[in-house]
């Protein structure tokens, strides 16, 4: 243990991520698991990406938005996994600042997919229920605008927790009971008042996962009421299709984070908030290219004939 030493109060500079320490039986089956779906996540999201840069008919703002996300999973993901997989096969330790450091990439680009699933679900909303506006109302500017605004605001807003973060003081333990360094197993390690860090946290965490969400469920209320009065037929066919999907990638996300940060009371074991941390940190990204690649035709065609291409490129 790193520590540095202040009159007689010695300071923690280094952590230990105890991960799953409850579970030494099961880490080779963690390890297995969160392996492939890692992996996964990473050649799933690359192969969307890929998808609509190189197809011209997928230069749309709602394509747009989706290689977004995929950019934002690859990163969210690979902040914590890796250093969650070496931890289940040999102890894991993490500097103070490195400690921070994570948090606040995981943290903000947390809060920026926030943000960008609810300019995701207006876009929809702009689509079905007002189209005959909806390239006014959603040109190329206005797109590049939205996703800047929503990464610049997850950096932000987690930028502002970091920073109180590091007026802390650790001296006691070093062990974090996490598998990363996430907010209240780092904060409940702190010698020195941290009351003004965690209420910040959960007015910000209010603000940013409860806004978002609100206008999803706004715009989707709309889109329904607006879909239900279509015909029955291919057009609200491929409406509800589209919603759904979206839909199942944002209960998943929001569900968890919302029961982690706004009611983390409701979690009464630390193993139990471990499991739903591993549901938002590996789980959750490979939804974003299962659901999206697998139900979308369009992008199942492209990534389709992109593969073919190459497989035929390669005959010769």
């Amino acid at each position: 243990m790193e520590t540095t030493f202040t009159g007689n109060q010695s300071i923690i500079t280094e952590f230990v991520l105890l991960g799953f320490s409850e579970l030494p039986d099961q880490h080779f089956l963690f390890f297995s698991f969160s392996t492939i779906v890692y992996l996964s996540t990473i050649l799933g999201n690359m192969l969307i990406i890929v998808a609509v840069i190189s197809s011209p008919g997928l230069h749309t703002p709602m394509y747009f938005f989706l290689a977004n996300l995929s950019f934002l999973e690859i990163l969210y993901t690979s902040t914590v996994v890796p250093k969650m997989l070496a931890g289940f096969l040999r102890k894991e330790t993490i500097s103070l600042a490195g400690c921070l450091l994570q948090f606040f990439i995981f943290g903000s680009l947390a809060t920026t997919e926030c943000f960008l699933l609810a300019i995701m679900a207006y876009d929809r909303y702009l689509a079905i229920c007002h189209p005959l506006h909806y390239s006014l109302l959603m040109g190329s500017e206005r797109c590049v605008g939205l996703v800047v605004t929503a990464w610049l605001s997850g950096f932000a807003v987690d930028g502002l927790i970091v920073i109180l973060m590091a007026q802390l003081t650790f001296c006691d333990s070093n062990h974090i009971n996490h598998f990363y360094c996430d907010f209240m197993p780092v904060v409940r390690l702190a010698c020195s008042d941290s009351h003004v860090v965690q209420a910040t946290t959960f007015i910000l965490s209010v603000i940013c996962l409860t806004i978002p969400f609100g206008l999803i469920l706004t715009s989707y209320a709309r889109i329904f009421v607006a879909v239900v009065k279509v015909p029955i037929g291919a057009r609200r066919s491929k409406a509800f299709s589209t919603c759904s999907s979206h839909l199942a990638v944002v209960s998943t996300f929001y569900g968890t984070l919302m029961v982690m940060y706004i009611a983390p009371s409701a979690v009464h074991s630390t193993l139990l908030s471990k499991i739903c941390a591993l549901l938002y940190t590996v789980v959750t990204p490979i939804f974003n290219p299962v659901i999206y690649a697998l139900r979308n035709k369009e992008v199942h065609q492209v990534l389709k004939k992109l593969l073919c291409n190459k497989q035929y490129s390669n005959s010769f």
